[in-house]
């Protein structure tokens, strides 16, 4: 069950020759790869790419996809994703796959290097989710990298639809022309922004699977064994790229913004994907307007790599000065245009990381900073008065985002409020109290959260799926076990065969908790091997417990995690057993989040319609809680905060469970693990109550009514 559904959206991916379309970026994505006539896409979910597989699973289940003979999969991987696009090398067959990058990029580079090596004849695609910058989830690197390392094509297109559209529709035949696949690279902004473009009918495949599959075709020359992975190197350089440079020029999928005539002596240079950025920055200095109307020259790559030397050379001519905006580190593009221009004997001074950071996204603010310097050192006079009124406003923000760091406490991120993994992190603090502190091997996922407060569980995390493995070198003799913790959609990911199969075949002594919540929690919520919920077009409810006694695994404990008694003393169990080999817990218990999305608009619904029901939620006695707060220190539900005491004779604050509780249940039961705190009490909110449940709400009033009046009378009388 996706975090969002494009049920009515992907309505409109039915949209014909010369109709209007509007939306959002993903869906013109999807929109783009029909228009295109795409035979099969596959992928992975993952930001900012996560709702473009989402997009493409509601158009299956619409049968949209069926009309036009495309086939769609969620795949196991990125590494399943990128080996899908064989079916390109021998076959006119378009593909593409999307993934988040770069770490899906990480897991699909072995069949993305084979895939370029043999080269394609139908044209392959990688959307790929860039997900870089301030709002990003993985470690700080490039998908231009790749790009180079492998020789694909690299399109970054201006973040508008049209020019999205359009490249993808060139994307898929500069791959053919230069038998090559290409990336499209798509930031955060870009895949969520909205906007319209005039649409063309949707194609079927001019050749479909079913046709490759009865009519097979086998061409040596296209797989990676010596002596045919030799003549692909030369073949990359002699004819793949010159073809591929062919086709930029000619269709001009680059573009020169000419700005005026008086300021011909100065440039920017920038990705596509940094497009609108700049134009608000340069917006605000005074030297373009809203419609993206530049005062001065502008060379656009909405192709990234290759870079085309004769463009760069002609924009550059006759400029003393340009600025090149390029995001992130390496300067990948910065040295080689340097090398351009130095060959060409052009002595145009390029300023890119002299002006701007090294590293880090490229917001608005530094844009504008860094253009400004640009005009500072190049050319001051062309700089309007307008730009201190820029340098007042950058001031005054500075200030704000001062005093807001000093007045607002930082707030790390956490599990939700309910999360089913919360009570795994807490049992393993309740076992250190007893055992002391273990090494723990940390996944990717949202159970990564641990490593924060108030649980600070976690040593290292090593990459999807690869919790176990990241512990594999701790299998020596100790008095403490190591534990490695993976999630669901790490384990079908990658953890079944290099975490467990692993710690099988070298008799790894440790335990590996498992958290299964029956879905890719972190991506959104899709549907994997083990999750529970019927899915017409997926196999699920393939347990995970089974799959691990499949590759060998003596000790496995199936858990319900809400139940914190039962899943510390499965832990302890597992930390001090005798039995050899790995020990698995399968920590099992639906994603709140999902549960929610599920259960709100069923409760919603049958409220509406005045049926009875009932909503569980918890809280703290005010009168009994101490103000120990261990309920808090080993829970950090966002639900639980604090209060005023109102016992005058007391200082510290007590615990307070405010209404966004969902009733799990966990902190009452922490809170009695940890102290034995009897100040928890479960409620239930009846909606539309029936007659009986109001006369026992009024007979519970008089009751606790009389022992109230009666305690405040025993009260009066000692006080005198």
């Amino acid at each position: 069950m996706a975090e969002r559904s494009f049920t009515e959206e992907v309505k409109k991916l039915r949209l014909s020759l010369g109709d209007e379309f509007r939306g959002e970026g993903i869906l013109a994505v999807t929109k783009a790869l029909l228009q295109s006539g795409v035979a099969y896409v596959g992928g992975y979910q993952g930001a900012p790419i996560s709702h473009l597989m989402d997009v493409l699973g509601d158009a299956q289940q619409q049968g949209i996809l069926d009309e036009l003979g495309v086939h769609f999969e969620s795949s196991a991987s990125e590494a399943a994703a990128a080996a899908m696009l064989a079916a390109s090398v021998n076959y006119p067959l378009r593909g593409a796959v999307a993934w988040k990058s770069t770490v899906g990029t990480n897991v699909a580079s072995d069949a993305l290097a084979n895939l370029a090596s043999g080269g394609v004849t139908g044209g392959a695609m990688v959307i790929v989710g860039e997900d870089y910058g301030e709002g990003s989830s993985i470690m700080q690197e490039r998908t231009h990298a790749f790009a180079m390392k492998s020789q694909m094509w690299l399109l970054d297109p201006r973040p508008n639809l049209e020019s999205i559209v359009a490249m993808v529709e060139h994307g898929f035949a500069m791959s053919e022309a230069s038998q090559t696949p290409v990336m499209l690279e798509l930031r955060v902004r870009a895949c969520h922004l909205h906007g319209r473009f005039k649409s063309k009918a949707n194609r079927r495949p001019a050749t479909t699977l079913r046709d490759a599959m009865e009519q097979p075709v086998r061409d040596t020359s296209r797989i990676v064994l010596p002596p045919a992975s030799f003549a692909h190197e030369h073949e990359k350089v002699d004819q793949r790229w010159p073809a591929a440079v062919e086709y930029i020029k000619s269709h001009r999928l680059n573009e020169v913004f000419e700005g005026d005539r008086d300021k011909d002596d100065i440039g920017i240079i920038l990705q596509g994907g940094l497009f609108n950025t700049t134009n608000r920055a340069l917006e605000i200095l005074g030297l373009a307007d809203s419609f993206g109307h530049s005062r001065l020259p502008i060379y656009v790559m909405n192709v990234t790599y290759p870079l085309i030397d004769d463009e760069l050379v002609q924009f550059c001519t006759g400029k003393k000065a340009v600025l090149l905006i390029e995001e992130g580190q390496p300067d990948y593009i910065e040295q080689a245009l340097n090398t351009i221009l130095r060959h060409a004997d052009i002595n145009t001074r390029i300023h890119g990381k002299s002006m701007l950071p090294k590293a880090g996204e490229y917001t608005g603010e530094v844009l504008q900073k860094g253009i400004q310097g640009f005009f500072e050192s190049e050319a001051p006079h062309l700089l309007p008065k307008s730009s201190d009124a820029a340098n007042a406003a950058r001031a005054t923000n500075q200030k704000v985002a001062q005093d807001l760091a000093q007045s607002v406490p930082a707030r790390p991120p956490g599990f939700c409020t309910g999360c089913p993994e919360r009570p795994v992190f807490t049992a393993m603090k309740l076992i250190q109290r007893d055992i002391g502190d273990f090494h723990v091997s940390c996944d990717i996922g949202c159970h990564l959260f641990s490593i924060l407060p108030p649980f600070n569980i976690g040593n290292t995390t090593m990459g999807y799926g690869l919790g176990a493995a990241g512990g594999a070198a701790f299998n020596v003799k100790s008095n403490q076990r190591m534990v490695s913790v993976m999630g669901d959609g790490g384990f079908w990911h990658n953890g079944l065969t290099s975490g467990i199969g692993n710690a099988v075949f070298n008799e790894n002594d440790n335990v590996v908790v498992i958290v299964d919540n029956g879905y890719a929690a972190a991506t959104g919520g899709q549907d994997i091997l083990s999750s529970l919920a019927d899915n017409p077009l997926r196999s699920t409810n393939n347990l995970i417990a089974k799959a691990v006694k499949g590759v060998g695994v003596k000790w496995v404990k199936t858990v319900n995690t809400y139940d914190l008694a039962k899943m510390t003393r499965t832990l302890r169990n597992a930390m001090t057993s005798t039995a050899k080999g790995p020990k698995v817990i399968v920590a099992r218990s639906e994603c709140m989040l999902n549960k929610q999305r599920r259960e709100k608009p069923i409760f919603k619904s049958k409220q509406q319609a005045g049926q009875r029901v009932v909503r569980d939620r918890f809280g703290v006695d005010p009168e009994t809680c101490t103000g120990d707060h261990s309920c808090i220190r080993l829970s950090g539900c966002p639900s639980l905060t604090i209060a005023d005491n109102p016992d005058p004779l007391r200082t510290d604050p007590i615990a307070h469970v405010d209404n966004s509780c969902v009733g799990c249940g966990v902190c009452g039961e922490i809170a009695h693990a940890a102290v034995l705190c009897p100040s928890f009490y479960k409620a239930e909110v009846i909606y539309n109550p029936s007659r009986w449940d109001k006369y026992i709400d009024r007979a519970r009033a008089k009751v606790i009514g009389y022992l109230q009046d009666r305690r405040a009378r025993q009260l009066a009388r000692y006080a005198c």
